[in-house]
Formats: C-alpha cells, sequence, structure tokens
C-alpha cells in the first residue's frame, strides 16, 4: 500500500485532554500530522477535529479505530483528497510602500483572487483562501519583495458524500 494523503474528521464533546491524547496516537505509530483545525460543528455542543496526514489507508483505518476508542469521541471518519472539499486560509503582511511603488504587487493580489483585509501608513495584509499549492505559490510570488509575517491556517474540509454523524446523533436523543 503506497501513502496518500488522508482528512480524519472526528466529532467529540469538547473535554480537556483529549488533543493530548488524540496527538498520543499518531506520535505512537510515529506517523506526522501535517494540519489540524479544532471547530465547533454543524451539532450543538460538538467539535470537530480535522486532521491531515500522509500514510496509508491501513494505517488511517487503525488509527481512525484507536481515536474513536477515546471516550469523549462520538464518530471519526477518514476520506481521501477526491472525497472532500477543502481549503486553507493564509495571511500575509508586506510593507506598504511595495503596494504604491511596485505595480507587479497589485497585479499578484488581482491574478491571486486574494482580497486586502487592512492598510497601515507600514504594511497591508491580504488573506487568501484555496488549496495550499495555491498558497504556496502566491509566497512564492511575494517572497522576492520581501513578506513581514505569513500564517498558514489549517485545512478546513467537508465531504462530499453525506456523513451520517446527524442521523446518528439523533437516533441517540
Amino acid at each position: 500500500m503506497e501513502d496518500k494523503t488522508f482528512t480524519i474528521s472526528v466529532y467529540s464533546e469538547n473535554n480537556v485532554g483529549l488533543l493530548n491524547r488524540i496527538s498520543g496516537i499518531f506520535l505512537k505509530r510515529h506517523i506526522n500530522i501535517l494540519s489540524l483545525n479544532v471547530s465547533e460543528s454543524e451539532i450543538e455542543n460538538v467539535s470537530r477535529f480535522i486532521i491531515v496526514v500522509e500514510t496509508t489507508e491501513k494505517w488511517v483505518q487503525n488509527i481512525v479505530g484507536q481515536i474513536e476508542k477515546q471516550i469523549e469521541v462520538i464518530k471519526a471518519f477518514y476520506h481521501t483528497d477526491e472525497e472532500t472539499i477543502y481549503l486553507e486560509n493564509a495571511l500575509f503582511k508586506i510593507a506598504s510602500s511595495l503596494l504604491f511603488d511596485e505595480k507587479q504587487i497589485q497585479n499578484i493580489i488581482k491574478d491571486s483572487q486574494s482580497t486586502i483585509v487592512t492598510v497601515s501608513r507600514d504594511f497591508f495584509v491580504i488573506s487568501k483562501s484555496g488549496r495550499r499549492s495555491e498558497i504556496e505559490e502566491l509566497y512564492a510570488k511575494f517572497k522576492p519583495y520581501g513578506i513581514m509575517q505569513f500564517v498558514r491556517s489549517g485545512r478546513i474540509s467537508v465531504s462530499k458524500e453525506k456523513m451520517e454523524i446527524s442521523t446518528m446523533l439523533e437516533t441517540l436523543k
């Protein structure tokens, strides 16, 4: 089996220590977490972890099984990139003088479908949502001009197919 990128979705109660135990499951197997995002889910009082890893399907099945053994975990799923719609977000802080002195900067912003979030005397901030490759491409274009600060979020995703978590929770009520 070859390594592939998998997105693991974990629905859980919001309890202290769960993130540590979940990361320990990956640590024991020497599997690096490429991206991690935790937020509220579509279900009231239920959190959703989005974890991106590169491994074999056999390992991801094993990991999901171990995650589901955690008492606070309601359900965990895994998907390939082809089975999800996903994005990352990034912020770029760049010197304001470049916005006015370098015409190419404005073209880069426009061509990349980025958004200027704020402009001040010393800097401006650009926001870009998209695939990691699009953000990396934008980073490469801005790099020669100088990036004062850069940050990228973890992946956020939804599955293309319906996940039965909401139906499952309805039956438990």
